[in-house]
């Protein structure tokens, strides 16, 4: 519990693995091989599942929502790799990663701690959408 004043396991970072590429949103969206990031291979893998969708339509799909995940729309918060992977599993699968990664924001914002941060990261990263 810590600093926090809550348990909080870990600041997750996640991608989606499909057709042996690692999709993640870094500086743009990016692939790699999968565990060839910057950040080596994962400390856990959670499968959500197969999908039928075809390769040539998720590049068609990561191109279309490319804008959205630019450097520049880059925000700790609200617009990171958790985001991304959210929206490319539900476009896969149907599915949204575990809540426990989507809802970390607004968990950690709910600490003491985390209104104590808040004024730094907004002022990094811009107002924070969540409460």
């Amino acid at each position: 519990m810590g600093f926090t004043g809550r348990q909080i396991d870990g600041i997750w970072h996640t991608s989606v693995v499909v057709y042996g590429k690692e999709w993640y949103f870094g500086l743009g969206i990016l692939n790699d091989i999968p565990g060839g990031t910057l950040l080596g291979p994962p400390l856990e893998i959670i499968e959500m599942g197969e999908t039928e969708v075809p390769e040539d339509t998720i590049l068609e799909y990561i191109n279309e929502i490319r804008p959205d995940f630019t450097p520049d729309k880059y925000h700790l918060l609200d617009n990171n790799c958790n985001t991304f992977s959210n929206k490319f599993c539900e476009f896969l699968t149907g599915r949204n990663i575990p809540d426990y990664i989507i809802n970390l924001p607004a968990d950690f914002l709910s600490t003491p701690m985390g209104r104590q941060f808040r004024p730094m990261l907004e002022s990094m990263f811009g107002p924070s959408r969540h409460p």
